[in-house]
């Protein structure tokens, strides 16, 4: 593994038990620019890994409770009188900052969702007729509940599609917890944890992650599996082209990651149900049935046509 990328992973484990592939994604999706949706329960962790992953490239932090009330002012900044100057003065939000925790962002109202999602797409705000750049890095983790839907407003496909990759936590297992509680005895970790690269060293390792090399057959199976999500019966929409430019930057991430400078169709195979999973609606009947994304993407990629031979001879 490539030692600046191993170094920033091991530094969140000194935080996160037992949830080094959450850490890896998290980390693939901040080297190719995009940003990560976190879905899982309360109390797993969510808060504490965007934490770890900033810290650990001194980045600047910024966290934002979405509540119904929230504004999309108090997401983006506001422009303020000041009497002394007779001139209106920008103050920015919590967006303007590097690393960013959406925290509950089913639980805002769409408008604002909006706001935040421009954002993110645009890596930019625009106040007043004026558009200022967010500063780069620029990465945001929104988090939602899955089970409590009470008083929440669900993303569109349209919104969903902004995320570069959907992740789930999950439960730790019986020792990994264990350990969670004695590392938590005294102090937290992520207290005594401390930066393993600067921003410019991640900044250069975003560039050098655009330069890996990406084959055409390995476009073409990128494509492949694209357009199989449009052409199966459980599946009412499809991904979009957006979504096979998503799944060639995150395998270029994660081939940089493995310290190779090419992708191969293994990179592919594995982050497709990342990437594919929110973008893709079922139809109802499919639902009813049990049928989940996942077991369809398993099945695309199964019966997909895997172009190995060049690669088995590396």
């Amino acid at each position: 593994m490539h030692k600046q990328i191993e170094a920033i992973i091991e530094n969140i484990e000194k935080v996160m038990i037992g949830k080094r592939e959450v850490a890896e994604l998290s980390v693939v999706a901040l080297l190719s620019g995009g940003h990560v949706l976190l879905e899982d329960v309360p109390g797993v962790g969510k808060t504490m890994m965007v934490k770890a992953l900033a810290k650990s490239v001194g980045a600047e932090f910024k966290r934002i409770q979405f509540t119904p009330d929230l504004l999309p002012s108090d997401v983006i900044g506001v422009s303020i009188y000041n009497p002394k100057t007779l001139q209106f003065e920008f103050r920015p939000g919590p967006i303007m900052g590097n690393i960013i925790l959406a925290d509950e962002i089913n639980r805002t109202s769409p408008k604002t969702q909006s706001a935040l999602l421009e954002s993110m797409e645009e890596a930019s705000v625009t106040i007043d007729g004026k558009t200022l750049d967010i500063a780069k890095p620029f990465f945001v983790m929104a988090t939602q509940n899955p089970i409590e839907y009470e008083g929440t407003y669900p993303l569109p496909e349209a919104q969903l599609d902004r995320f570069l990759l959907k992740i789930k936590m999950g439960y730790p297992n019986a020792q990994e917890e264990i350990e969670v509680l004695r590392r938590a005895e005294r102090t937290q970790p992520i207290i005594n944890l401390l930066p393993v690269i600067s921003l410019d060293e991640l900044l250069a390792l975003q560039e050098e992650v655009k330069q890996v090399y990406v084959e055409d057959s390995v476009k073409s199976y990128i494509v492949q599996l694209a357009r199989a999500t449009r052409n199966v019966s459980e599946i009412y929409l499809g991904v979009s082209p957006r979504a096979s430019i998503a799944l060639m930057k995150a395998s270029q991430a994660y081939a940089k990651m493995q310290d190779r400078d090419y992708v191969k169709p293994d990179d592919v195979q594995y982050l497709a149900p990342f990437v594919f999973g929110h973008r893709i609606i079922l139809r109802p009947e499919a639902r009813y049935e049990g049928i989940t994304t996942e077991d369809i993407l398993d099945r695309i990629i199964t019966k997909s046509v895997i172009p190995i031979k060049r690669y088995a001879e590396q």
